[in-house]
């Protein structure tokens, strides 16, 4: 698959990548600490309801690679039934990322590609609390710690677990060159809806024209995806 990625140059240049980063790094850190009064009972009911829906850890810590490579423990809220066989799940992502599934499909007008969910799992895996979790992103919301800890930020592409990342072409791996974040480029412009080639092209092009600006809108733009519930599953 031809990668075309549209890149601004000079973007960063006002300032500079460094200053950029810092920025970035406050920008973070006062999300978690301005937002977690408020989203602190948020979290403590999902934590209630999903062990009161079904036997299990209401937390969900998976390994996940991050920025450079480096291995972490991604937090999420359980959404799943509790230790099922993960094998079929796992040769399926394997497979999408390397492009053998989930390929896009055109539209009538050959310009955006169809809203088709790409899920390796039966819905019945799924808790009923969990697919509310899923649909409302609320399942994201422990990973404010990744984010205190450095590990993530607000803005990034999505971390893969590591027998994703044995699968990735020799292009994908520039999607590993800064912080992996909560939402991102490919979650406002499809989410679970589109190609993982289309994904990490999304995420380039984030890499390459990092901004502030470009951060704030993401953040925007997510909060719409969310209220419409645009490509979640």
């Amino acid at each position: 698959m031809d990668v075309v990625i549209t890149r601004q140059p000079g973007v960063l240049s006002s300032y500079g990548i460094s200053r950029y980063q810092v920025l970035k790094r406050v920008m973070d850190l006062l999300f978690c600490i301005l937002l977690a009064p408020l989203l602190a009972p948020v979290m403590l009911c999902c934590a209630i309801l999903i062990r009161l829906d079904s036997p299990g850890p209401a937390i969900f810590v998976q390994d996940r690679i991050g920025k450079d490579g480096k291995l972490f423990k991604i937090y999420k809220f359980r959404t799943m039934r509790h230790n099922l066989d993960n094998s079929k799940h796992r040769e399926m992502m394997q497979r999408y990322v390397q492009g053998q599934v989930g390929d896009g499909e055109k539209s009538g007008s050959g310009k955006e590609e169809t809203a088709k969910l790409y899920k390796p799992f039966q819905a019945s895996e799924v808790t009923r609390v969990g697919r509310i979790l899923r649909k409302t992103s609320l399942d994201e919301l422990p990973q404010i710690l990744n984010i205190l800890k450095g590990e993530m930020s607000l803005i990034g592409p999505r971390p893969n677990v590591p027998w994703e990342v044995e699968a990735y072409q020799s292009w994908h791996y520039e999607r590993l060159e800064v912080l992996p974040g909560i939402t991102g480029l490919a979650q406002v412009r499809g989410r679970s809806s589109i190609s993982f080639d289309r994904i990490v092209q999304y995420d380039i092009e984030y890499v390459q024209n990092q901004s502030l600006t470009l951060d704030l809108k993401i953040i925007w733009q997510t909060f719409f995806a969310i209220v419409l519930r645009d490509g979640a599953g």
